[in-house]
């Protein structure tokens, strides 16, 4: 048995179940094995989409991306995508071939690439396979970006037969965190808030249980959208997309505790969301030492889910601790929340014009149009808000948002890998024109998967963030804007269904295809107002 067979084996053994990827000579045998061994192998049109791929099903499915590249171009071809991963503590595994031979055209310094990047590097030994594989899988796992190096030679190589099977993980040491000072802190509070971010998204039963003891509102950043969908106390996102009662009830809190969340400029307005006069309490296993929120006053390390759970068993039980004193849980609040904590029921001017839709109008139409079950996956641009505000998901699972590299052309992609993890609900791609561009020749992948897609793209025939940028400074905008262009025809040389949106009329044939099969992706080109800058941008371009 050769190694590259071996390492099949091994990751199917640990139950990787989808493969990402494009085949070339370097991962043909290593992902041959992997099929063999019951994998599923989903081809993309190209690397980079792949990459997006395995990012989006390991969000939306809770376990391991796994990306398989050739050796060299491969590996480069997918880098965008990989970082974005990286950067949004995906546990992802990317199958990397190598060639180690320095004159070889395919070769790339992989290790010293990946620690450029951000990425753990973990090569395969020829004495050390089922070992190297088994590490490199569970760190993966711990929700880290992992490249597996692959040496051609090592590949190639005879080993003795493997067949399993792999020994259980070893259990982690008992450890107790120190939760003193955050139950200190909420026992002194009366308006405490809750902002769970990406570390958090498996925390929501004892993050709820914890602010009911202690009558905290809840919040969360972006990446963690749906987390807490259903309880009354629910606000929503916090920062730049915040609503006006969220950003309102959070100025206000005199605690703030941030859970898995970095308390970074977006989820924090630069600073200026959370009072002067508040207390700050970071809780986090791993959080960006590089990038510290300067008002954090008291931070606690551990996993989120263990240290809330603590806390409530110190307030239930420590002798000498005071019950918290929040009084804001008011059933005048209750109402509010109800009515006022969501964009679309907050009043705007609709700015529709002649041949062009407001992006409000349209994603509310929208999501009084889609199923409650979807899965909403979100590129990056000057669109974003409005999915990820006006599209409700019905869980932290069912939002898929590639914002940690900014990089727009992510979202078609990830949108197909949340597919193939729930094929059980609707996927909703949300696009700007130029990232729709960018990933288009994945619509042949989501033709060939026929999966439930929804491809929605944001159009006003520009590159919408630099135009804003740069334009209320009298800058020439010539680079950035770009002729109207039938998307929709393109579309349907891929294999889609398509349709033009001008009005909420027009998304009559949104509603046919929703009654089924469904069985080809809709692409929706939604010609959209651009008059203005969203507001989410303006504060943005406050930090360039």
């Amino acid at each position: 048995m050769r190694v590259a067979e071996v390492v099949g084996r091994v990751l199917a053994a640990l139950g990787v179940r989808h493969v990402f990827g494009v085949v070339g000579s370097g991962n043909f045998h290593v992902t041959n094995s992997l099929v063999a061994a019951g994998a599923r192998f989903v081809a993309a049109a190209h690397e980079g989409g792949a990459a997006s791929m395995a990012d989006g099903y390991a969000r939306t499915s809770g376990s391991v991306g796994v990306l398989s590249v050739h050796q060299g171009p491969g590996v480069t071809n997918a880098l965008t995508g990989i970082v974005e991963a990286a950067k949004s503590r995906t546990p992802m595994l990317v199958l990397a071939p190598e060639a180690t031979a320095p004159l070889s055209n395919f070769f790339i310094d992989l290790p010293h690439t990946a620690t450029a990047l951000g990425l753990h590097y973990q090569p395969v030994r020829p004495e050390h396979v089922v070992v190297d594989v088994e590490a490199a899988y569970r760190r993966a796992a711990s929700g880290t970006t992992v490249v597996l190096g692959l040496p051609l030679d090592v590949q190639s190589r005879e080993m003795a037969p493997w067949t399993g099977p792999i020994e259980p993980g070893r259990a982690p040491a008992a450890w107790v965190p120190d939760v003193e000072p955050l139950v200190r802190a909420l026992t002194a509070a009366q308006r405490p808030v809750f902002v769970a971010g990406r570390g958090a998204r498996d925390a929501r039963e004892p993050l709820v249980r914890l602010a009911d003891e202690c009558a905290a509102l809840l919040a969360v950043s972006a990446a963690a959208k749906g987390l807490f969908v259903g309880d009354p106390w629910y606000l929503d996102v916090s920062g730049g997309f915040a609503t006006p009662l969220a950003a309102e009830l959070i100025g206000a809190a005199d605690l703030v505790v941030a859970w898995g969340s970095t308390l970074n400029m977006w989820t924090t307005r630069h600073g200026r969301l959370i009072s002067p006069t508040a207390t700050v309490v970071q809780v986090d296993e791993a959080p960006v030492a590089s990038d510290p929120h300067p008002r954090v006053d008291v931070y606690v390390s551990g996993d989120v889910a263990r240290v809330a759970r603590y806390a409530s068993r110190w307030l239930d039980k420590e002798p000498g601790v005071g019950r918290p004193v929040g009084t804001q849980r008011t059933e005048e609040l209750r109402r509010r929340i109800a009515a006022e904590g969501r964009w679309r029921d907050v009043s705007y001017s609709d700015n529709s014009v002649a041949g062009r839709i407001d992006p409000r109008t349209l994603s509310i139409a929208l999501d009084d149009l889609l199923p409650a079950e979807r899965t909403v996956a979100v590129d990056s641009g000057n669109f974003m808000g409005y999915p990820s505000m006006f599209l409700s998901v019905p869980d932290v699972l069912g939002f898929c948002f590639t914002q940690a590299f900014q990089s727009i052309g992510l979202g078609l992609a990830s949108a197909l890998g949340a597919a193939v993890a729930r094929p059980d609900r609707l996927t909703v791609a949300a696009l700007g024109d130029g990232g729709f561009l960018m990933s288009a020749a994945e619509l042949v992948t989501a033709v060939r998967l026929a999966l439930p897609l929804l491809v929605v793209v944001y159009d006003d025939a520009a590159y919408g963030a630099e135009v804003h940028h740069f334009g209320p400074d009298g800058h020439p905008l010539d680079l950035v804007r770009f002729p109207d262009t039938d998307l929709a025809s393109i579309a349907r040389g891929y294999g889609c269904a398509a349709l033009t949106v001008r009005t909420v009329d027009d998304l009559g044939p949104v509603r046919d295809w929703l009654v089924g099969p469904r069985d080809r992706p809709l692409v929706v080109d939604a010609k959209v107002t651009s008059e203005h800058g969203a507001w989410w941008l303006e504060e943005a371009f406050r930090g360039h």
